[in-house]
């Protein structure tokens, strides 16, 4: 229950990975993070993989990279 609500509390229903919690100082969180998983309250996702050597980015908007400039295309009240 603590590390569900650290994940609630830090990251609601947004995507994270295992370092962030130890950054936020949760300690032997594996099995608890695979318990929560095993019984459908967390979704696990692969980690995002593109051609070998390039970078890989996640965002909660949608970025338009022009060449002079970065427009944010879904920027709303929440940004």
């Amino acid at each position: 229950r603590s590390l569900l609500g650290t994940i609630d509390k830090n990251f609601g229903t947004l995507a994270f990975c295992r370092r962030w919690l130890d950054r936020l100082g949760e300690t032997k969180h594996l099995m608890a993070l695979k318990n929560l998983c095993d019984v459908g309250i967390i979704e696990p996702y692969p980690p995002l993989c593109d051609v070998r050597g390039s970078y890989v980015a996640q965002f909660e908007h949608t970025l338009l990279l022009r060449p002079t400039c970065k427009e944010i295309l879904s920027r709303g009240d929440d940004y």
